[in-house]
């Protein structure tokens, strides 16, 4: 488990910061799997959703809406995935929640790999 100093969600750059709020704050994913996929994350150190405050949860909830609200307005996707991994089994890799908002377009298909826990098998398995 890593610890809060050394956790990238908790080092955040001010410059990067979309929105923000007395709980959390929403930032472009690094690594996007399609345009404008942001992530939004807890100020607070913690793994796991299930674990926040119900402050915190609605505090997460209210930056969803404002980050797909920007969204729609800068890229005008056909619709949105919202998520996140919980766990290590899950395939959480970084200890400090943060949740997935994945703009979705008609004409891209989403590909996803093994930092999502998915494996594609090949058409001869």
């Amino acid at each position: 488990m890593e610890d809060s100093v050394n956790c990238p969600f908790c080092q955040v750059d001010e410059a990067n910061i979309l929105h923000q709020n007395d709980f959390g704050l929403v930032i472009y994913d690094d690594n996007p799997v399609s345009k404008g996929h942001s992530l939004v994350i807890p100020r607070r150190h913690i793994s796991s959703f299930f674990d926040v405050s119900d402050k915190e949860r609605k505090s997460l909830i209210t930056l969803i809406e404002l980050a797909r609200n920007q969204l729609n307005l800068i890229y005008q996707p056909d619709g949105f995935h919202v998520g996140f991994n919980d766990g290590h089994v899950a395939n959480q890799r970084i200890d400090h929640l943060h949740i997935h908002i994945i703009p979705r377009y008609s004409n891209q298909l989403l590909h996803l790999d093994q930092r999502w826990g998915v494996i594609s098998k090949s058409a001869t398995e």
